[in-house]
């Protein structure tokens, strides 16, 4: 469990979670976070890829990017990421909501200096939108490496906010003639299109299991 600070503490309580394994499973399966900022007094937020390893989020992008020169120097972020599981509609437009599981980590960037774990990182940011897509493409080259650069978040201040179950209507607004439940939603991949340059390869076995994943509802949000 993360210990409850000023900063992650989850105002609704009855939807507030500070189990690790479920910050953990939020970012594992959504496949894309927002990263919050702060430069001379300005907000930003910016999407990106991410990947875990452990109690630490990787994020990557060019040395020149506005946000990597911003997180290289030490800056403190809060990364955020939201898997939508239903739309919740209730008999009332008030009481419309959503069924979701979200997670936000706190914390300062690291600018990750060691090879070894820059490319640690660069993997668990690949594996996290395909898994076994590492071990088949080619590996990045020594000046590829040094174009990206590769930012390290700890997940030592973190929390999740939880929605699950049907629409919540006033008791005066049950007879009411309108329809009201849940209409689940479900992340779902698409026909392959093969790249027209050409290489002639197969589809890989792993591609084809994370469509098959995707086919049997087993991705959401």
């Amino acid at each position: 469990m993360f210990p409850v600070t000023a900063r992650n503490r989850v105002r609704r309580e009855d939807r507030a979670s500070y189990d690790r394994a479920l910050v953990h499973a939020v970012f594992d399966e959504a496949l894309v976070c927002h990263v919050a900022f702060v430069i001379d007094g300005a907000p930003s937020v910016v999407p990106m890829l991410h990947g875990r390893i452990a109690e630490t989020l990787y994020l990557h992008g060019l040395p020149a990017a506005r946000l990597l020169r911003h997180l290289r120097g030490g800056a403190e972020v809060c990364v955020e990421a939201t898997l939508v599981d239903g739309l919740v509609m209730a008999r009332s437009s008030f009481h419309h909501s959503l069924n979701y599981r979200s997670a936000v980590v706190f914390g300062r960037a690291r600018l990750v200096r060691d090879h070894t774990e820059k490319v640690a990182g660069l993997r668990a940011i690949v594996e996290h939108v395909a898994p076994g897509r590492w071990d088949d493409a080619r590996r990045p080259s020594g000046p590829e490496l040094r174009q990206t650069h590769v930012v390290a978040i700890p997940i030592d201040e973190a929390s999740g906010k939880v929605r699950v179950g049907p629409p919540k209507d006033d008791d005066a607004d049950l007879g009411l003639p309108v329809w009201a439940g849940v209409i689940p939603v479900r992340t779902a991949f698409g026909a392959p299109l093969a790249d027209a340059a050409g290489g002639g390869a197969a589809l890989p076995a792993y591609l084809r299991a994370l469509l098959e994943r995707g086919a049997a509802g087993e991705l959401s949000g």
